[in-house]
């Protein structure tokens, strides 16, 4: 049977009511003087069959014990209660009062358990004689299934009653209250009687329905149950009962319309629970979920610690403040231990919406002396607070309204979470605590420890981040050129913009490197990859690049030494220290070669981007320079590119990260690039601003960038002296002749004497050991240059000579009178050149 029709069947007169159970006239001798038609359902007898007769022919004694008879191996009469299986022996207890179980015999022989209970007539007396005597009692039966029935429904109506946890109440038409359940005087505080005839606003003053779509007020919803007839379930209603107050608290509630047996309208019926616990447990696990989104986005520790105290209000409390020690924020390291003495904090994260809050916690915040303009002004706790008796203890403490919650990493303590209650009763929507909202109950102590733990492991993932990228950036520091000394080649003017990407430092690097005979080396290079690996290897690469560029190697000499190191395999060094370590794949380079005596500039490229050729008169070109392999991949030969450079020609060095974006393909940057060169500027810094300015407008780039500009210059005629002689021996005497005269006539005549002995001695080796045509090239630059070519490949060497040898001093004693001296080597042959500093009077 359905539930609503059960409920349209329901007869609360019960199976024994006289007007529905089966009655048995009997006289003084128990002798059947009356048989009802309900009789004659309940055992099949007819009235003249039963009338007459004595009741034992119908009813007997319950069976002391022994099993009860199996009735439903019987037909059941026409009209009688289907048996559906062996009758139940009453269970433990007494009948009930006035009651007594029997067994009954149906006319058609099979047994039934009834309950029969005996009612005297009035005024009766014996009628004496077999069958005809004077109505005595009554009997009234029923089958004892039927009244287990009718029983288990009045205890369910009295279990919804007086024991669920379900506020019941039922409202009259003019929604004022006529009858409430235990439960629902739980709710309001005081017996049935003191609020009965009440409206149901005036019982929640202030609360309201929450559920999107439906009436906001108790007094809207019920009129539209009433009016309608469609019952409304699952209503959450939000308020504050008066057994409550100043606690606000939620309800699933549902109402239905109640009729009588003829369709009236009398009222509604309300039943509503209690789900502050469960809504507050969502809300913790919503909590939850909303932390582990929006805390840890970046990897840095000032940002967590502000999504920390961002994502906690007005959620779970009404301020928080996250004070982490200085180490971490300012270096990534972990702060020293030994209790709140050594404990140095910087208040790094804030918020709050509740000014009462934050005036009640700020007794406990006096900051340490510094100035109040400071991003993280240190703070610091008097003894015995809160937060000082959290650090002494490393764990929590809980203090009225103030929960304090330690950082806790491994064995160390990062930092300090305090969550604040407002100090007076709050009405925010969310209840998060039962009493009062000033107080932490057990499962938000719990529950802030757990968004502690969660912080912590962020904060201690940016902390490393901050750790490894402050090594990363110190290293890259020292590996950049700091400053670039004034050249006689280039004027130059460069930019480095380091990476915003999460990983901080990336790989790209350049350098300006002096060579012998005023020229000058000019490289850009990029390593694939980022953090402190690429910046390492950056560094191995510059390092490896000066060193060769000192052995005056043609470029592509160069980059075929420089591929061959990177393509070495590595030494094992142990397991990586750190997790964000990274492997570097790969690296490109860009090297040139500028002489400003010949403006030849030779130049050649692994895998990077050609330079940028301006010309003097405004025009760029990208020259055609074969691109060759990237660093590392080994086997493939590297090209040389060799151009002449008008004086006043612009050269760029620069990085695939000044030119390529996500929003346009490299050639657009490489056209954007070439229209800021080609514009006059004041100065090459100001032609470096415009150059950042126009292809990185927001001033940020997921790679490094590096720029790298050179204004070409020419030696002046009459700074450079130079001879063709023959290999002869009389040649020695006549070099020395004219670079002693070349140096009267530049006022040098103090190094008359150490020159022509470099002369000597270098044109002497040319003559013995070296092959014909000789050239003898003085240049007065920043110093005075000596050079000596021949055809020949073999590099002198100083040794030491014994007393008694002939020869070997010579070119130790060259090394003595200059500041420094080497060998390049051409495809024509050798150059051994020597640098000696101008007198003192030259520089004033």
């Amino acid at each position: 049977m359905s539930a609503t029709r059960a409920a349209d069947a329901a007869d609360f007169r019960g199976p024994l009511d006289i007007s529905r159970a089966a009655t048995v006239v009997l006289d003084g001798r128990d002798t059947v003087v009356g048989w009802s038609p309900a009789a004659t359902a309940l055992l099949g007898y007819s009235p003249r069959e039963a009338v007459g007769r004595p009741l034992s022919a119908f009813l007997a004694p319950l069976p002391a014990d022994g099993p009860l008879p199996a009735a439903s191996n019987h037909p059941a009469t026409p009209g009688a209660p289907a048996a559906s299986g062996p009758p139940a022996r009453p269970g433990p207890g007494p009948p009930p009062t006035g009651h007594e179980i029997r067994l009954a015999r149906h006319r058609d022989g099979h047994e039934l358990l009834v309950v029969t209970t005996l009612c005297p007539l009035a005024g009766a007396r014996d009628g004496g004689g077999a069958g005809g005597g004077a109505p005595g009692r009554v009997l009234v039966a029923a089958e004892l299934g039927e009244l287990r029935q009718w029983e288990s429904r009045l205890a369910l109506l009295q279990g919804l009653a007086t024991q669920s946890p379900v506020g019941l109440a039922i409202y009259d038409t003019d929604l004022r209250l006529t009858w409430s359940n235990t439960a629902y005087e739980r709710e309001i505080g005081k017996p049935l009687a003191e609020y009965l005839g009440m409206r149901a606003d005036e019982l929640y003053s202030g609360g309201r329905f929450v559920t999107p779509g439906y009436p906001s007020t108790l007094e809207a919803v019920m009129h539209h149950v009433i009016d309608t007839g469609e019952p409304i379930l699952d209503l959450h209603f939000q308020g504050t009962p008066p057994s409550d107050p100043g606690t606000e608290h939620l309800w699933s509630c549902s109402y239905y319309r109640l009729e009588d047996s003829h369709g009236h309208v009398f009222g509604v019926c309300e039943d509503a629970f209690d789900i502050s616990d469960r809504q507050r447990a969502q809300q913790r696990l919503a909590l939850l979920v909303e932390v582990g989104r929006r805390i840890g986005t970046v990897l840095d520790v000032v940002t967590t610690a502000e999504e920390i105290a961002e994502v906690t209000v007005p959620e779970f409390a009404a301020a928080v403040r996250v004070d982490i020690a200085r180490v971490t924020v300012m270096s990534g390291e972990l702060p020293a231990t030994g209790g709140p003495a050594a404990m140095d904090l910087l208040r790094v994260g804030e918020h709050s919406v509740d000014p009462a809050a934050a005036d009640a916690a700020e007794p406990l915040y006096p900051g340490a002396p510094g100035s109040p303009a400071d991003r993280y002004p240190p703070v610091a706790y008097p003894p015995g607070s809160p937060q000082d008796r959290s650090l002494a203890s490393g764990g929590l403490v809980l203090d009225d309204n103030v929960l304090v919650v330690p950082l806790r990493v491994g064995g160390s303590v990062l930092g300090l979470v305090t969550f604040v209650r407002s100090p007076r009763p709050r009405v925010s929507g969310r209840p998060l605590a039962h009493g009062p909202a000033t107080t932490f109950d057990n499962g938000e102590v719990a529950l802030a420890d757990e968004l502690a733990a969660r912080a912590a492991v962020c904060i201690d993932n940016a902390r490393r981040f901050t750790r490894e990228r402050s090594a990363s950036l110190a290293l890259q520091r020292q590996l950049l050129p700091h400053h670039v000394p004034p050249q006689s080649a280039v004027d130059i003017a460069y930019r480095y913009l380091p990476s915003d990407d999460v990983t901080g430092v990336g790989g790209d690097w350049f350098d300006v490197i002096p060579l012998s005979g005023t020229r000058v080396g000019l490289v850009v290079g990029d390593v694939v990859g980022h953090g402190l690996q690429a910046a390492a290897t950056m560094g191995r690469l510059r390092t490896s690049v000066r060193a060769f560029a000192q052995l005056d190697m043609a470029p592509d000499e160069l980059l075929t030494r420089l591929d061959d190191l990177v393509g070495q395999p590595g030494v094992p060094q142990g397991p990586p220290s750190d997790a964000y370590d990274e492997l570097t794949t790969g690296a490109t380079c860009l090297y040139t070669v500028y002489d400003p005596v010949s403006r030849r500039c030779v130049m050649a490229r692994a895998g990077h981007l050609p330079p940028a050729v301006v010309h003097p008169d405004g025009r760029v070109t990208f020259p055609d320079l074969p691109a060759g392999p990237p660093l590392g991949l080994g086997g493939l030969p590297f090209e040389s590119l060799e151009i002449e450079l008008p004086v006043g020609s612009l050269l760029a060095l620069f990085t695939d990260g000044l030119v390529e974006a996500r929003d346009h393909d490299i050639d657009q940057g490489l056209d954007a690039l070439g229209r800021v060169l080609g514009t006059p500027a004041a100065s090459l810094d100001e032609l470096c601003d415009r150059a950042v300015s126009a292809l990185m407008p927001d001033a940020t780039t997921a790679d490094d960038t590096a720029l790298l500009l050179a204004r070409t210059r020419q030696l002046d005629e009459g700074q450079v002296a130079e001879w063709e002689l023959p290999a002869e021996a009389v040649t020695v005497g006549r070099a020395r002749e004219l670079a002693t005269g070349r140096l009267t006539a530049w006022g040098l005549e103090e190094l008359s004497f150490a020159t022509e002995l470099v002369v000597s001695e270098l044109v002497t080796n040319a003559v013995r050991y070296g092959g014909g045509p000789l050239r003898l090239r003085l240049i007065r630059d920043r110093t005075l240059l000596c050079e000596v070519a021949d055809t020949g490949h073999t590099s002198p060497h100083l040794r030491h000579s014994a007393e008694d040898d002939e020869g070997g001093r010579g070119l130790f004693i060259v090394a003595q009178l200059v500041q420094r001296w080497g060998t390049r080597y051409t495809p024509a042959g050798k150059t051994i050149w020597t640098e000696q500093a101008f007198p003192p009077a030259e520089f004033d």
